[in-house]
């Protein structure tokens, strides 16, 4: 739990995980152009992610794919979706 909590921590990891969390799959690349951030950055945040178990990749050529993990835990699907959705309606206020 630890790994996630600290995955979670991260404006910039939540916000990834936010684009991956559709259950579709989603290139580093077009994660690097929706984040403005570099592939280096992004890479590293999603090597974050990946260890704590959040997503799962798969290399396609020179590029990276990556997608929600389907086996992870009932109870730690309702918490990321929880804090993903708490944080939208911050957004959303702020705006």
């Amino acid at each position: 739990m630890q790994e996630i909590l600290t995955a979670l921590c991260d404006s910039t990891r939540r916000a990834a995980l936010a684009i991956v969390w559709d259950g579709g799959e989603h290139c580093v690349c077009e994660l690097m152009v929706r984040l403005d951030a570099s592939q280096s950055r992004m890479s590293r945040h999603m090597k974050v992610l990946r260890e704590a178990g959040l997503v799962l990749d798969r290399r396609d050529a020179q590029w990276v794919r990556f997608r929600r993990n389907p086996d992870l835990a009932p109870e730690i699907m309702a918490v990321i979706t929880a804090v993903l959705n708490a944080e939208k309606l911050l957004e959303q206020e702020m705006a």
